[in-house]
């Protein structure tokens, strides 16, 4: 079994910053796709930015210039750096994973359990 543990969260003024971190642990071969979503009361849950184990990099228009997504392959790891931060950012934001637990089978994706992002002054 695999789990996401995510941190970060919390509450920041309109153009402040925050960094938000998933740590993937578990049987895990490789991970192919790391990435973070979010969801906003009411509304639905939305891809905020991915990467791939190579390094390349995917962003929702709404927040390309504000937000940075990283990982760390020898942790499991993905982050994500979020500047000039907008009430409009404010979510629940989600980290997944899209995990190889065996080689001869399909990856398989999993969730954590989220982290409150609120934007307010």
């Amino acid at each position: 079994q695999v789990q996401l543990v995510e941190s970060g969260g919390g509450l920041v003024q309109p153009g402040g910053s925050l960094r938000l971190s998933c740590a993937a642990s578990g049987s895990i071969f490789r991970i192919n796709v790391m990435g973070w979503y979010r969801q906003a009361p009411g509304k639905e849950r939305e891809l905020v930015a991915t990467i791939i184990n190579s390094g390349i990099t995917n962003y929702a228009d709404s927040v390309k210039g504000r937000f940075t997504i990283s990982r760390d392959n020898t942790k499991n790891t993905v982050y994500l750096q979020m500047n000039s931060l907008k009430p409009e950012d404010t979510a629940v934001y989600y980290c997944n994973a899209m995990v190889v637990l065996d080689p001869r089978r399909y990856p398989t994706g999993y969730w954590g359990q989220g982290t409150q992002v609120t934007v307010s002054s």
